[in-house]
């Protein structure tokens, strides 16, 4: 991966990293769980890899991706920028979770996947981002903060 800044990732090792874990294992437990629990179904039938702090499972499916607390599921289908923003977009709804804990799922989680599955119409009618919504937008600017990573142009 091709680094777009100089800043260095927050909680990469030593105590940070440590504190970010116990903090999403105990705050975020349930999110984390979830994720476990995904991680593991999928474990042996798909590529895995990590991204900063998180584990990222690649699936094979039609699908952008889902953050549930340190698990990251998303696309395997390997277009660049698509892929490398991806990774940091996700990372972003990770740190989202560090901070919001159980409350990820109503503060983050329902209105995403609203916003994903139910507008798609509207926000091509409207010409919207689908990083318009509060939740996308905040996920890509903790995504690069945290990752001390920049997205890429993916015209």
């Amino acid at each position: 991966m091709q680094i777009g800044t100089n800043r260095k990732p927050i909680a990469a090792k030593g105590p940070a990293k440590a504190l970010f874990l116990f903090w999403q294992w105990t705050w975020g437990l349930p999110v984390n769980l979830i994720g476990a629990l995904v991680y593991l179904a999928l474990y042996p039938k798909c590529r895995h890899g990590k991204f900063m702090n998180a584990n990222i499972t690649y699936v094979p499916w039609k699908f952008g991706g889902l953050s549930l607390g340190t698990f990251i599921f998303m696309a395997d289908h390997g277009r660049e920028p698509w892929t490398y923003n991806t990774h940091i977009h996700e990372y972003g709804h990770t740190i989202q979770c560090l901070l919001l804990g159980p409350l990820y799922w109503v503060v983050i989680g329902l209105p995403s996947m609203v916003w994903c599955n139910f507008f798609e119409g509207y926000r091509k009618r409207r010409h919207k981002s689908y990083y318009d919504l509060y939740c996308e937008g905040w996920a890509n600017q903790w995504g690069e903060k945290w990752s001390g990573l920049k997205r890429k142009d993916e015209q």
